[in-house]
């Protein structure tokens, strides 16, 4: 017993220290936006790294989960006669839960690894040094411009996600399905507010961020072997996918 709380102590020690380090990373990464030079041509190639690069697997994820919620959600409506109600049904799914959440987790897959992957190799490779020497904050020109590319093409991805996912919805509903299009349409309009569209928008931005901030911690930290990157790269994901749906929890229960 006594040497099982004694891990338990050791463990979470490791993880308030470790959570502190993050901490501190982050903020001195993200004081340096406002500092002289600028890192824009960087900060586009990240953009479209991270942002275009990922656009295909969006698209693809975000059609097949309009037509699911479409297919499934007409099949549990139709059994109490609301069948009218499927476009909301599509509408706020998308738009406030599976959209933010799912396009997050594919980002990670896809460029949150990546980003990992990248800083842990330029440490075993030290071209972070090289950076150094070359008087190049790597701070600034590595960490900063791939947490701000993070935080800005999430939310532009998951407004594609939403528009391709509530178009494929209502091909599914209507013309699949034969749900009325002016009823499925006017519903959705009337039963999605503003309020429903915030809380999207809220969700990735954050998410945007916390993966940024994260995959990088996690790259910078790695230990400067090819294992240490590979591990570093495993943890980034799975600690990015279970904090989002953490995230996704906290910020839900504001908005409802």
């Amino acid at each position: 017993m006594i040497a099982f709380v004694g891990h338990l102590g050791r463990v979470t020690i490791q993880a308030v220290a470790k959570l502190g380090d993050a901490t501190l990373f982050a903020l001195a990464t993200l004081r340096l936006l406002f500092a002289k030079p600028w890192q824009g041509k960087h900060f586009v190639m990240q953009l479209y790294a991270v942002g275009v690069g990922s656009l295909i697997i969006i698209v693809i994820t975000g059609a097949f989960t309009g037509m699911v919620l479409a297919l499934q959600g007409y099949h549990m409506l139709v059994k109490v006669g609301t069948e009218a109600l499927l476009g909301p049904w599509v509408a706020l799914s998308l738009i406030r839960e599976l959209g933010p959440v799912l396009a997050a987790l594919m980002f990670v897959g896809r460029a949150g690894s990546s980003i990992t992957a990248e800083i842990g190799i330029m440490r075993v490779t030290e071209q972070m040094d090289a950076l150094e020497m070359m008087a190049v904050n790597p701070q600034a020109r590595v960490m900063l411009t791939r947490i701000i590319a993070c935080a800005i093409s999430l939310p532009l991805l998951v407004a594609i996600f939403d528009v391709v996912g509530l178009f494929a919805g209502y091909l599914i509903g209507v013309e699949m399905l034969g749900v009325n299009a002016g009823v499925y349409i006017g519903e959705t309009i009337d039963k999605v507010n503003m309020i429903d569209v915030q809380a999207g928008v809220t969700k990735s931005i954050y998410f945007g961020l916390l993966i940024g901030i994260i995959c990088t911690y996690m790259g910078q930290r790695a230990t400067a072997t090819t294992e240490g990157v590979a591990k570093a790269t495993t943890q980034a994901v799975m600690l990015c996918s279970v904090m989002v749906l953490i995230l996704d929890y906290i910020i839900t229960s504001f908005y409802l």
